[in-house]
């Protein structure tokens, strides 16, 4: 038994001890290696974090909690996370907006500043330890597996805090206090590089809280809506009307950028401390943008048409993203960068800033974008596949006036080899490294240039198909999941219902290939010379026949064999009561999910019940071991000489795993 710091709650869990710990980090390490797996990481994105301390009602990924949660994920030898984009999020009619996927490419989300740092000396305290307890809470701790955040609260929260510390900030440099000038020097340095985007992007702030909302086509006033467009044509009354918001807003504009600043300093503090870990972060190149980015950016947008998707039944999603006009991307033959390329390379830039790798979202739309009509009523899409062509088409159906395909030159699939390609070889990132997510409905033009020309990586997701089928020897940089941030959890796929021919409801995980029981019994045990082989694939048919459960764990056991692997974080945490995202839905529970406080006590308590939801990973990695060893086996020209040598060389491997697994498992720890 042990008591918690938060609210003195008592667990009765079995962790692995300090002792452990090494060992158990060393063993998993070793059977990643052992088995092929080059990149294990987990999917978490920014405001999923735990709470460690006080909670400021949102996670981040860059505070102290962070750090705590990473500790958790390295001991089970993840070497990454992939965040969700990072940007600061869109507001309508006073309230936040939480979808991270309408959210800035370029401004920090300032709701993942630590605000208990903002009280240290390192910042001059600028932040008393008072307002920070007003503004923060103790963790909740209670029966439920997950935490939600609460966006609305946060940003209240962190209106009172960081008004505070900026005024402090703005003291303290004036009265010449060596914390603030030590600062304000890094400060400055800041602003030289960022300041007219930061500038920019105040003046924009002080307009969108003029009309209640930064969706800029609702502002209904021509020149503060096309007010930076104007500014690069050197109109007059734009210039005028942008100076005299400057002056007239001053100290909102510049508490901004101080904000951009602390937000910044933090991650690239962030990022120091991964890299002596050896941890990564991938983060997001979302295929939309802020409102705010659009309006500094408007010009290299298409007027008319919005980015969306067509899903396979033929319906659409209508997304509201801008989508960059082919005209605008290169000035010449020699892809001189025009405005849309100039805004897309400094994304890509940005998105890479202080993250070791990307994954880029709906690579589609780099090379055959669907429009929707942004004009065009609700009422006329319809969810059939006879698609009025006016009104949705793919971008080389767009025509211009005179008749003329209107991207004739083909400018966005060249995206890829002029801009995209070269810009991730600046940052050390070659082709085969980012998650490039291909999960869509194919057109032709997508598959020629992605697939047949350029063999980009795909994500391969193991709900639809087989590793034995999808893992190719020369496809090194594919990805391999179960589930995204846009899926319930794995763990209650197999109560997923279908409607048949008849109108019968059924549930169809289990009949599916990819869930094929003999199937998985097979390939987790694939050596027909190993001892007692037909006793353990029929042991392990029976489990999976009677408990969905094991048939989830299995699932992932084979996810593990393959090179590159992404699994969420409600899934190695057990959650099944919430879902952080229904793709293609306004559920107002979107986004909100949210690792608990107490997560460790709550998983290793899952580990140790009877059918646990968590994920055991060193139980997992012996069972995708000894599948790899099996392959090895029937591979070899000499099965039993090539079984003896594995054997020797790899059971006491497997015994580790097992060790540790068992230990997961007990369910108390020493009084």
């Amino acid at each position: 038994m042990h008591v918690l710091g938060i609210n003195n709650q008592i667990s009765f869990t079995r962790k692995p001890r300090p002792n452990e710990e090494a060992g158990l980090m060393s063993t998993c390490n070793k059977a990643y290696d052992a088995i092929g797996v080059k990149e294990r990481i987990a999917i978490t994105h920014g405001s999923c974090f735990p709470a460690i301390g006080r909670n400021s009602y949102v996670g981040s990924p860059y505070g102290k909690a962070s750090r705590e949660y990473i500790k958790f994920l390295s001991l089970y030898g993840f070497n990454g996370n992939q965040l969700g984009p990072g940007g600061e999020l869109e507001f309508k009619n006073g309230e936040i907006k939480p979808s991270p996927y309408n959210s800035s490419a370029f401004a920090k989300n300032r709701l993942f500043i630590d605000l208990e740092e903002l009280t240290t000396e390192k910042y001059g305290k600028i932040l008393s330890k008072k307002t920070y307890e007003d503004v923060t809470e103790l963790p909740k701790v209670d029966e439920k597996d997950f935490d939600i955040s609460d966006f609305e609260q946060a940003s209240k929260s962190y209106d009172k805090a960081l008004s505070e510390s900026f005024k402090n900030f703005k003291a303290n440099v004036a009265k010449g206090k060596p914390e603030a000038l030590a600062l304000n020097k890094e400060y400055n340095n800041f602003l030289s590089r960022n300041n007219r985007r930061l500038t920019d992007e105040g003046v924009f702030k002080v307009l969108a809280k003029h009309y209640n909302t930064d969706k800029i086509d609702e502002w209904h006033n021509d020149l503060d809506e096309n007010l930076i467009t104007g500014l690069k044509d050197g109109d007059i009354d734009a210039i005028d009307r942008y100076n005299t918001i400057k002056k007239l807003n001053k100290n909102e504009i510049e508490q901004h950028k101080f904000e951009q600043f602390v937000a910044t300093k933090q991650i690239k503090e962030n990022k120091a401390w991964r890299d002596k870990r050896g941890f990564k972060y991938f983060n997001d190149l979302l295929v939309g943008c802020s409102q705010m980015d659009r309006w500094r950016y408007k010009d290299a947008f298409l007027d008319d048409w919005e980015m969306g998707a067509r899903e396979y039944s033929g319906k659409s999603q209508r997304w509201h993203i801008p989508v960059i006009d082919p005209k605008k991307i290169f000035k010449n033959d020699q892809y001189e960068l025009s405005s849309g390329g100039k805004f897309l390379k400094e994304k890509i830039n940005f998105a890479l800033e202080f993250n070791e790798n990307i994954r880029i979202d709906h690579a589609m739309g780099l090379i055959e974008p669907y429009l929707l009509s942004k004009h065009a009523s609700k009422d006329e899409f319809s969810s059939n596949n006879n698609k009025d062509l006016n009104i949705e088409k793919y971008l080389s159906q767009l025509t211009d006036a005179n008749g003329e395909e209107y991207d004739k030159y083909w400018d966005y699939p060249k995206l890829l080899t002029k801009l995209i390609l070269p810009t991730l070889k600046e940052h050390g990132i070659s082709p085969d490294m980012p998650v490039w997510e291909d999960l869509c409905t194919y057109p032709e033009r997508f598959v020629e240039i992605y697939d047949r020309q350029l063999h980009l990586p795909k994500i391969i997701n193991l709900d639809w198909t087989r590793a034995q089928e999808a893992v190719q020897t020369d496809r090194k940089g594919d990805w391999y999941l179960i589930g995204s941030h846009d899926n319930i959890p794995a763990m209650n796929y197999p109560d997923r219902e279908g409607m048949a021919n008849d109108g019968t409801i059924f549930k169809y995980t289990k009949g599916t290939p990819a869930w094929n029981i003999d199937y998985l019994a097979g390939y987790l045990n694939i050596d027909d010379g190993r001892d007692n082989i037909g006793k353990i694939r029929n042991e392990l048919k029976n489990t999976l026949n009677t408990n969905d459960r094991a048939l989830v764990r299995a699932k992932f056991a084979e996810l593990m064999t393959t090179p590159k692997f992404q699994i969420s974080f409600a899934d190695i945490l057990g959650i099944t009561d919430a879902t952080y995202n229904m793709g293609g839905t306004n559920r107002k529970e979107n986004w909100k999910e949210r690792i608990s406080a107490d997560f460790l006590d709550k998983y290793y308590e899952n580990l140790a019940s009877e059918n646990p939801t968590a994920l055991n990973i060193p139980e997992l990695l012996k069972q995708a071991l000894q599948a790899k060893i099996d392959m090895r086996v029937m591979q070899s020209d000499d099965r039993d000489r090539t079984r003896a040598e594995l054997n020797k060389k790899y059971t006491p491997l497997l015994s580790d795993l097992q060790k540790y697994a068992d230990i997961l498992k007990e369910p108390e720890i020493d009084v």
